[in-house]
């Protein structure tokens, strides 16, 4: 009975590019500058260029001294002043190249490549152990990745995922940490503004009272009141109008 064959899965045609990505790659160290661009700056370089050895094209156990000397010459190759027919991708070359290198260079960030590399490793192990097992069921001695290269394939292979999780988590938690920033700052501006608003109309209030306080006065003496008089009717205490109370005497008068 004909057998249909699998579909072409992602991981499949991953797999394939990755396979043509380490042909390359194999013949880095005699790349020219121009090479060394197009391989820092080729299709799917925002993804690869996350792990910043696979950036400088060493092995994760390499020494730092021996890190930084491959950085230095990569450098060299890439640098704007040396491809000045090219400045512009040189120098987007140039700082993957710089970022790599920083991030290796801190004790801290490369602790954090080295997790995740080792986490890639580990889960890595596990799934072959897993299918391992299968395989003897179906009566098969070995796996592909009993293979070194394959088994170091498999593991870059997850070693990318885990950076590109890892950039995609620290690109959502600076999202949330920007928007929470804009937040509280919009929620200053508001609080300034009302604080603003309130100073005024009390400024205002302020300025009313005296102006009110200045046309009672004012009617009070074209009725030929006497200040003292004034006094009596008029109080004003933290900017409130006392009741003005109005007696009248015998004749009808106000006093």
């Amino acid at each position: 009975m004909a057998r249909n064959n699998p579909p072409i899965t992602k991981e499949v045609e991953f797999n394939e590019f990755y396979t043509e990505v380490k042909e390359i790659e194999k013949r880095d160290s005699v790349l020219t500058p121009k090479q060394q661009i197009e391989r820092l700056l080729r299709p799917g370089s925002t993804y690869f260029n996350l792990n910043p050895f696979e950036v400088l094209n060493v092995d994760p156990d390499t020494t730092l001294e021996d890190i930084k000397k491959n950085y230095r010459r990569l450098s060299i190759l890439v640098h704007p002043d040396k491809n000045q027919d090219d400045s512009d991708r040189a120098q987007q070359a140039f700082e993957v190249v710089s970022r790599a290198w920083k991030t290796l260079e801190s004790e801290d960030s490369r602790q954090k490549c080295m997790d995740i590399i080792e986490e890639a490793k580990g889960r890595t192990d596990l799934m072959l152990v897993e299918k391992r097992k299968k395989a003897r069921k179906e009566g098969k001695d070995s796996i592909p990745e009993d293979d070194p290269e394959k088994y170091k394939h498999a593991v870059y292979v997850l070693t990318m995922k885990l950076f590109a999780d890892m950039e995609r988590k620290r690109r959502d938690l600076a999202a949330k940490d920007q928007e929470e920033r804009k937040r509280k700052r919009e929620q200053e501006i508001e609080d300034e503004e009302n604080q603003k608003a309130q100073k005024e109309w009390q400024k205002n209030f302020e300025v009313r009272i005296k102006y009110d306080v200045r046309i009672v006065k004012y009617f009070l003496c074209c009725l030929g009141i006497t200040s003292e008089s004034c006094r009596q009717l008029v109080n004003v205490s933290s900017g409130r109008f006392v009741e003005i109370e109005r007696k009248s005497n015998e004749k009808g008068e106000i006093i």
